[in-house]
C-alpha cells in the first residue's frame, strides 16, 4: 500500500503540472517577442524564477493573438499571455477569459504608475486586468549630428520648413519604410495619429480613437494632408515613396549612419534604439547621445501631449504562481530588468531615479513615459482589429496615389460606422 501510495503522489503531481522536487508550479507565458527580444524578456523571466524557485516556460510567436484563441478554444490558455495591443486584451477582459489583478497588485505596485497607466490596467472598466511589461514613446524624431545640425523645430511649420531647407539643400529629409509584415503600415499610422494629437488635441485625438469621429472629419483630413506635405513633396524621402513602400521599417533609419547621410531625420517610436544600436560600423555600433539623439514631435514633450504604446499581461489562469509572476512583472524588481540593457523602457516611476537609464536620450524617454503630463495611447492599437487593419492598409494606398485621399477616408469611415460601438475601447488621454 505504502508504494501504490507513492506511486499516486507522483501520479497526481504530474498531472497538476507540479516539481516533484519543491512542489512548485511551472507557468506558461505566451509573448510576442522572438530573437533578440526573447532573449532580454527570458533574463526577466529568469529573475523570476531566482525570486520564487517558480519555473517558467516562455512561447514567442508574432501571431500571440491568433495562438492565443486556438489555447482558448482548447481550454488550455497560457497562465499569462502579453499582447500588444489593449483593444484585444480587452474584448478577452468583456468575454471573461482574463482575470481581474485587483487582488495581486498591492498598492505600493500601483502607487509606482501615474494616472494614465493605471488607467490603461483597467482597459476601459473599473478592475485591474493589465500589467505593463515595458513601454514605448512614439512623439519622436531621430536625428544625428552630421545629418541634422538644428536648431530642433519647435513648432509644426518649423519642422516643415527645416525638411524644405534639408530637400533644397540636396539631402534627403526623411527616413521612411513601411514594411512590417503582418502590420506594413504601421510607421505610417504612427506618424498620422502624432500630427492628428499635436495639431487638433488631445480630445479630438481621444474621440478619434474611440470611433466617435468620422474619418472624414476636417481634423483628420488636416493630419493625412500635412503628412503628405513632409513625406510627399519632391526629395523628401530617400527613394520616394515608392522606395518606402518596399523598405522595412527596421532598415530605413540605416541611412541616417551612412557616409555621408542618406537621410536626416526618422520617426519611430523609442524601440528604434535597439535598431540603431545593432547597426555595424567600423568604429562600434552606434551609441545614443554620442550618434543620435532626438527631439519632441513639434507640441510634445514637457506638459504637451505624448503618443505612447504598451506591451501588456493578463493573467489568463488564476493560481498562486501566476499572481506572483503578475506582481513581480509589475514590481520594481522585474520592471528594472529589462530596460538595463538600454534599448527598453519602463513605464513604473521609480526606476527614473535610480541607475537605470544612462544616458540623456534614454532618461528623457523614461521621464516622459512614467511621469509625462498628458499621455495618449497609441489610436491604431486602441481600434478594433478590422478598423486597425482598414487603416493600415490605407496607409499604404495613400503613398502609392496620394489623389485617392478622399475615398480612402470614405471607406475607413465606412468601416468605422460598421463596428458595433461595444468593440471600440475608450480610452481617452
Amino acid at each position: 500500500m505504502k508504494r501504490c501510495a507513492g506511486w499516486v503522489l507522483i501520479v497526481v503531481l504530474l498531472l497538476s503540472g507540479c516539481s516533484a522536487g519543491n512542489g512548485a508550479e511551472t507557468l506558461t507565458v505566451l509573448g510576442p517577442w522572438t530573437g533578440d527580444e526573447q532573449r532580454a524578456f527570458q533574463r526577466v523571466l529568469d529573475g523570476f524564477t531566482r525570486a520564487t524557485g517558480i519555473s517558467v516556460r516562455y512561447q514567442g510567436t508574432r501571431a500571440q493573438n491568433q495562438v492565443l484563441r486556438g489555447d482558448l478554444q482548447q481550454g488550455t490558455p497560457p497562465h499569462v499571455a502579453v499582447l500588444s495591443n489593449p483593444a484585444e486584451l480587452a474584448g478577452y477582459v468583456r468575454s471573461g477569459k482574463v482575470k481581474p489583478l485587483d487582488a495581486v497588485l498591492d498598492a505600493e505596485v500601483t502607487a509606482a504608475y501615474s494616472r494614465q497607466w493605471l488607467r490603461l490596467q483597467q482597459l476601459g472598466g473599473n478592475a485591474k486586468y493589465a500589467v505593463v511589461v515595458k513601454a514605448d514613446l512614439k512623439s519622436i524624431v531621430w536625428y544625428t549630428p552630421d545629418s541634422f545640425p538644428g536648431p530642433a523645430p519647435a513648432t509644426w511649420d518649423e519642422l516643415v520648413a527645416a525638411s524644405q531647407r534639408l530637400a533644397a539643400a540636396g539631402q534627403r529629409p526623411w527616413c521612411l519604410g513601411m514594411g512590417a509584415p503582418p502590420n506594413s503600415g504601421f510607421p505610417g499610422t504612427d506618424w498620422l495619429e502624432d500630427i492628428l494629437l499635436h495639431r487638433a488635441g488631445p480630445g479630438v485625438y481621444s474621440n478619434w480613437a474611440a470611433g466617435r469621429l468620422a474619418w472624414t472629419d476636417p481634423a483628420v483630413v488636416d493630419a493625412w494632408r500635412s503628412w503628405g506635405t513632409l513625406v510627399l513633396a519632391p526629395g523628401a524621402v530617400r527613394g520616394g515613396s515608392t522606395a518606402a513602400l518596399l523598405t522595412s521599417f527596421a532598415d530605413a533609419g540605416r541611412a541616417m549612419f551612412a557616409d555621408p547621410p542618406g537621410c536626416a531625420l526618422e520617426h519611430l517610436g523609442s524601440f528604434a534604439i535597439g535598431g540603431y544600436a545593432a547597426i555595424p560600423r567600423p568604429g562600434g555600433p552606434p551609441g545614443p547621445d554620442r550618434d543620435f539623439r532626438f527631439v519632441p514631435v513639434p507640441g510634445a514633450g514637457g506638459a504637451g501631449p505624448s503618443e505612447v504604446s504598451a506591451d501588456l499581461a493578463g493573467m489568463f489562469r488564476d493560481t498562486p504562481g501566476a499572481r506572483r509572476l503578475m506582481a513581480y512583472l509589475a514590481g520594481a524588481e522585474g520592471q528594472r530588468i529589462w530596460p538595463s540593457g538600454g534599448t527598453t523602457f519602463s513605464a513604473h516611476q521609480r526606476l527614473v531615479d535610480q541607475d537605470v537609464y544612462r544616458s540623456d536620450v534614454t532618461r528623457r524617454i523614461a521621464t516622459t513615459l512614467a511621469r509625462g503630463g498628458n499621455l495618449c495611447f497609441d489610436a491604431s492599437d486602441l481600434m478594433p482589429a478590422a478598423m486597425t487593419s482598414a487603416f493600415y492598409q490605407a496607409v499604404l494606398e495613400y503613398l502609392a496615389d496620394p489623389a485617392r485621399l478622399p475615398t480612402l477616408l470614405g471607406q475607413l469611415d465606412q468601416v468605422r460606422r460598421d463596428i458595433g460601438r461595444e468593440q471600440w475601447l475608450d480610452l481617452p488621454c
